[in-house]
């Protein structure tokens, strides 16, 4: 089976789909030797390590696309691709899903948000209106070459125009030909249940869960006793590395060395144990000049 059809039969699977937010190859790589069946690669995630900036739609379909295409080299697992508003119009969104899908993506990840879009989970988000969704969905259907490249479409319509109305833009979402639903932020236990009420075994169901944010944090057995089929974590990483970067350069400018950061730290080793340095020069000798003869 291909990866995309792996993914859409996986999420007919009873049990949650824990997808952990990557952001560029080796943490990607790194996900996949945890054990991981899917990765989502985080629009968020990417502002933050590529550009040091926040969620705040600086980030271009080219960069995104860049990153996928480096991921895809790597690993095989399915790719979750953020892409945001699709980086513009219906016509924009075609082209997006486009690039996309030849760089590597397995599903891909459009919002109803206005550009310039921000993190779901902060304030002063604006939506472009549910018709202009809809024919943007509409076009990310029409243009995907693989049949099985699954469409994501995700609402913060909460925060803008109440919880209701966010029911019925993904509702708008799902007949427009969606594969997959994803309503942004709910506030409480009771909103999360009553996305899964309305839409539960009618559509896969996908959960965000933002340390910090507006969500109340679930873990993935709670998760999967809900209702949901798949579930994000798309800055933990990143949040994990600021806090560890931080005391590693605190350590190093106080110290002067690495060396009271050791056994926090992979050595050169290690590190190239990780990469599968070994494996891939030994491989690579098959085509030394040598081994022509």
């Amino acid at each position: 089976m291909t990866e995309q059809t792996d993914l859409k039969a996986r999420l007919e699977k009873p049990d949650l789909l824990l997808t952990p937010g990557v952001f560029d190859a080796f943490s990607a790589m790194l996900a996949e030797q945890a054990g991981f069946e899917a990765l989502y690669v985080s629009g968020a995630s990417i502002a933050y390590t590529r550009l040091g900036r926040p969620d705040i739609g600086l980030v271009g379909m080219e960069e995104v696309a860049s990153v996928v295409g480096h991921i895809r080299e790597r690993v095989d697992l399915p790719l979750v691709v953020d892409a945001d508003t699709g980086f513009g119009n219906a016509i924009n969104v075609q082209r997006t899903v486009r690039v996309l899908e030849r760089a590597g993506a397995t599903a891909i990840q459009l919002e109803d948000q206005a550009m310039p879009k921000r993190c779901g989970h902060l304030k002063g988000k604006s939506l472009v209106s549910t018709a202009e969704m809809v024919g943007k969905i509409k076009a990310a259907v029409d243009a995907r070459v693989n049949s099985g490249t699954l469409i994501v479409a995700r609402t913060d319509a909460i925060a803008v125009e109440g919880f209701d109305p966010a029911l019925d833009r993904a509702e708008a979402y799902g007949g427009a030909g969606a594969d997959i639903l994803f309503v942004e932020a709910p506030r409480t236990t009771a909103e999360i249940q009553a996305v899964i009420d309305r839409f539960g075994g009618r559509f896969p169901l996908l959960a965000n869960m933002v340390e910090g944010g507006q969500t109340p944090l679930h873990d993935a057995a709670q998760l999967q006793q809900l209702g949901f089929s798949i579930a994000i974590f798309p800055g933990g990483l990143a949040r994990a590395l600021a806090k560890a970067g931080a005391e590693y350069f605190a350590s190093l400018k106080q110290h002067g060395t690495t060396a009271p950061f050791r056994d926090r730290m992979l050595d050169f080793t290690e590190l190239n144990a990780v990469l599968g340095t070994d494996r891939i020069l030994a491989s690579g000798q098959q085509y030394d000049a040598e081994n022509q003869e």
